[in-house]
């Protein structure tokens, strides 16, 4: 048992998560920009971008005893802010967890990072490695501010923001490693959450992928929280340094329609 955390926590898959997780801690941390007030889990408020705030609710879950395990589920949309924010919230304070997070780790510690089907996608327009290569360094001096100037659709620095995320968990995953903990990533495809249905009522390529998609349907937020569920299980002790797409097939169908398109 122990103590898991778990941002984006108010709503969506972060709240399903919760749900799910309870019986996996004596201690659930749920984190949002605002505490969450839910029943039977301690709610703290935490700006996840910022390093100091980070750092604070790092020391907290350290108080509250062993550290189990981290779900970050935090994130923002291609609708919801413009490229410097979205690499802000999506990547920067992807890291920013990870290395805050990493002193605490025992084994048999975990970490699940959300990164989305979109990190696949923006491979099918192919860029090459040098796009790869920016978004392994998320804590670089002046990020932000390339981020910005190189990605200048919210869309398409979305999915490499995302991209990022499978980068950095595999890159954790080395470190928590030496110290007994493993770390891996999920790329939900479109799964029914309110951050969801207003990127489909303002993206059409949203549309298009749920047309593509095999299953010809949204996720449920409960089912990826089953797989976090699994990750952060001793089900899964020999599982690290993964990303696992749960997209309803929706990349495969995406390939065969830029192959008929050729």
């Amino acid at each position: 048992m122990g103590v898991i955390v778990v941002t984006g926590a108010a709503r969506g898959m972060g709240r399903a998560c919760v749900d799910r997780l309870r019986d996996r801690a004596d201690r659930l941390v749920a984190v949002d920009l605002e505490a969450p007030a839910i029943e039977g889990v301690l709610g703290v408020a935490c700006d996840v971008s910022d390093p100091e705030a980070v750092g604070r609710l790092a020391d907290r879950a350290r108080e509250l005893g062993p550290f189990r395990a981290l779900v970050h589920a935090a994130g923002i949309s291609p609708t919801m802010a413009d490229p410097r924010r979205i690499f802000a919230i999506d990547l920067v304070a992807t890291q920013l967890l990870l290395d805050a997070f990493e002193p605490l780790v025992e084994p048999g510690a975990s970490a699940v990072c959300f990164a989305s089907s979109a990190a696949y996608q923006v491979t099918l327009l192919g860029a090459g490695p040098e796009l790869d290569a920016f978004v392994e360094t998320p804590r670089a001096e002046g990020f932000l501010d390339a981020a910005a100037a190189r990605f200048q659709d919210p869309g398409i620095a979305y999915g490499w923001a995302k991209r990022g995320v499978v980068r950095a968990a595999a890159r954790a995953a080395v470190a928590w490693g030496r110290r007994g903990g493993r770390v891996n990533s999920v790329s939900p495809g479109i799964v029914d959450t309110p951050m969801a249905r207003r990127e489909l009522e303002a993206q059409p390529m949203m549309r298009l992928i749920l047309d593509h998609t095999p299953l010809r349907r949204l996720g449920r937020a409960e089912e990826v929280a089953a797989l976090v569920d699994f990750l952060v299980s001793d089900a899964a002790s020999f599982v690290t340094g993964t990303d696992v797409l749960i997209d309803g097939g929706a990349l495969e169908g995406l390939r065969g329609l830029v192959r008929g398109a050729r």
